[in-house]
């Protein structure tokens, strides 16, 4: 079982950046992909950002062109740059690792944009 660890959110004004990162507990090596998710209150859980072992990415049109995913493989970490934040970016956010045919979560991380 790998653990994922989030870090990096807070309270941002809106037309403001944060940084998140996700740390895995292990190598991952071979095909997988890592990614972003959110769930704001009420509201079922999204897909933000992914990235596969190929550095292929896709993201949800909402956040298109203003958030970008990267990963570091020597440090087993995952990003996520978010920049022009909204109101509506709010949300827990949630790193995971397809990998195996496992699919692992962190414990979220929460953002709040507002003034």
């Amino acid at each position: 079982q790998v653990q994922l660890v989030e870090s990096g959110g807070g309270l941002v004004q809106p037309g403001g950046s944060l940084r998140l990162s996700c740390a895995a507990s292990r190598s991952i090596f071979g095909p997988n992909t890592m990614g972003w998710y959110r769930q704001a209150p009420g509201k079922q859980r999204e897909l933000v950002a992914v990235i596969t072992s190929g550095d292929s990415t896709n993201y949800a049109d909402s956040v298109k062109g203003r958030f970008t995913i990267s990963r570091d493989i020597a440090k087993n970490t995952v990003y996520l740059q978010m920049n022009s934040l909204k109101p509506e970016d709010t949300a827990v956010y949630f790193c995971n690792l397809q990998w195996l045919a496992i699919s692992s979560w962190g414990q979220g991380t929460q953002v709040t944009v507002s003034s």
